[in-house]
């Protein structure tokens, strides 16, 4: 166990660690905010998730490869998941975009009514007249920034510490 406990303490360690709580944290507070704060994910807002999704059981394995003294597997691993960041940075920096009206979105974000008519009860039923939202208007600001704006900060700040963990790891192999 003692033997361990460098590893644990290392930078690319430190640095998975962060990406990772970093990550829990932002998917936390967007499902707060959907299902508590009652703002409806547009579909841009909902595939900016899949880098938390995808990123966040792949920054585990990695620190699991750390502990277990796999650095070379480990920074690859961080590797990856940083370029899923990075991306999902763009993705946002797109969704900005559209919100502030520099170009078109997708559209699948045209925020019109789903064409469900099914005139019965239950799910269909329940989705008629349901309305997609829109990604043109952004339903929040905090210090100017959407949704979307602060996803781009924060994917950002899990690519950086994403890539010095596996530039970390690999000075470790």
């Amino acid at each position: 166990m003692a033997s361990r406990m460098p590893v644990m303490r290392g930078q690319a360690y430190r640095a998975g660690a962060f990406a990772l709580l970093l990550a829990v944290g932002v998917i936390i507070a967007a499902w707060g905010f959907e299902k508590i704060g009652r703002y409806a994910p547009c579909p841009l807002c909902l595939q900016q998730r899949y880098a938390y999704y995808a990123g966040i059981p792949g920054l585990f394995a990695a620190l699991v490869l750390v502990a277990a003294g796999r650095a070379r597997w480990a920074g690859l691993l961080f590797f990856a998941v940083a370029l899923g960041f990075l991306a999902n940075a763009g993705l946002g920096v797109y969704h900005s975009g559209v919100e502030w009206e520099f170009w078109p979105g997708p559209d699948s974000c045209s925020g019109e009514l789903v064409p469900l008519k099914s005139g019965g009860a239950g799910i269909l039923g329940a989705l008629e007249g349901t309305s997609v939202p829109s990604c043109t208007k952004a339903l929040w600001r905090f210090l100017g920034l959407s949704f979307a704006g602060w996803n781009v900060i924060a994917s950002f700040v899990a690519f950086v510490a994403a890539l010095m963990a596996a530039f970390a790891a690999a000075e470790r192999a």
